[in-house]
């Protein structure tokens, strides 16, 4: 559905040269949510604008629904955007204009009759949730609701593809999750390939099937979500998994338990699928003499599967914790010795 050959952005500022988005190959099938995460800078507002043709690259191609996006330009280009809806941080409302007649802004551009309007406008209403807020305006609407406009208002045209810029990160956690629950439904009903952006892993998480994560203008690492949040590789990979796994009152708590028992070990067990069913700390306590503190734990639910971690402090003789760590690497959990200085 998307490929991108290559692709190579480059700004001219008065102080020379910006290479935003560096030699990026990647491609995504039609019906995945992919996900592209990075930090402030790191290129991945510039990557999704070029799919769209808001940006152009400086080098390379990239081709969307069968459409180099590219190389086109004018009548094309305007229709190959009928085929890619877009959705925003700060939802891009008319406000002046009704929850309806913001939906239906993108069908009177396309010149689609009034009745065909309405009826489109109307199922787009009962998709996204918003029955009996037609006649409301924007300023009359949470921000959950805002944003609810705008994925239908971006669903109007029947796209291929729905690319998400930051579209949770104005929203509180309880608004963003219906969010993402609103998406996934909107991929499993109409097949459709969605894109986003985000620099939040609990959204990576909790939706997307893959994820690049980008750094200075690149992709450092790809792969399945549950893939990269069993083995993250790139630190910077690190840290974004440990927004979901490891907060940092954990990071806190384990110091002071640490300084505390400095024989002792903190381990950080991770289990994935089936893996969460077995009674690990159960036989560490049954096998060996040692004292087991379960300090932390957490199971979430990614696209392809559980992923859960338990972080646990192993106190007692010196040879017995050596024994009962050695245990836990055995078994078939990924385990790592926790060591902050």
């Amino acid at each position: 559905m998307i490929k991108i050959n290559q692709a190579k952005k480059i700004f001219q500022t008065k102080n020379g040269p910006v290479k935003a988005v560096d030699d990026i190959n990647l491609s995504v099938q039609e019906g995945e949510i992919f996900g592209m995460i990075g930090y402030s800078g790191a290129g991945k507002s510039t990557l999704i604008r070029m799919l769209n043709g808001l940006e152009t690259p400086t080098e390379g191609s990239v081709t969307v629904a069968g459409r180099t996006i590219s190389s086109i330009k004018g009548s094309e280009l305007r229709k190959a955007r009928q085929e890619i809806g877009m959705i925003f941080q700060h939802f891009n409302l008319l406000w002046s204009r009704t929850v309806r007649d913001n939906i239906a802004f993108p069908l009177e551009i396309a010149g689609v009759s009034k009745a065909e309007r309405n009826k489109r406008v109307d199922e787009l209403i009962d998709l996204v949730g918003l029955n009996g807020r037609g006649d409301s305006y924007p300023a009359q609407l949470s921000g959950g609701q805002k944003q609810r406009v705008g994925i239908a208002r971006a669903l109007a045209n029947n796209p291929k593809v729905l690319l998400c810029d930051e579209a949770t990160s104005a929203l509180d956690p309880q608004t963003t999750d219906s969010i993402l629950e609103l998406l996934v439904d909107i991929n499993e009903r109409l097949g459709l390939t969605i894109v986003l952006i985000t620099h939040e892993m609990h959204v990576i998480r909790k939706i997307c099937h893959r994820v690049a994560v980008m750094e200075e203008g690149k992709i450092v690492e790809l792969g399945p979500v549950l893939d990269v949040f069993r083995r993250p590789d790139q630190p910077i990979t690190k840290r974004f998994v440990q927004q979901v796994t490891e907060p940092e009152e954990s990071k806190e708590t384990i110091q002071h338990l640490l300084a505390e028992h400095p024989d002792g070990q903190i381990v950080k067990l991770t289990f994935v699928g089936i893996s969460a069913e077995q009674p690990v700390v159960t036989e560490l306590i049954r096998s060996f003499n040692v004292g087991v503190n379960i300090l932390q734990g957490k199971i979430s639910q990614t696209q392809n599967g559980a992923y859960g971690t338990l972080f646990v402090q192993i106190t007692g003789d010196r040879a017995a914790v050596a024994e009962a760590v050695a245990f836990l690497d055995a078994q078939q959990v990924d385990s790592e010795v926790i060591t902050y200085d």
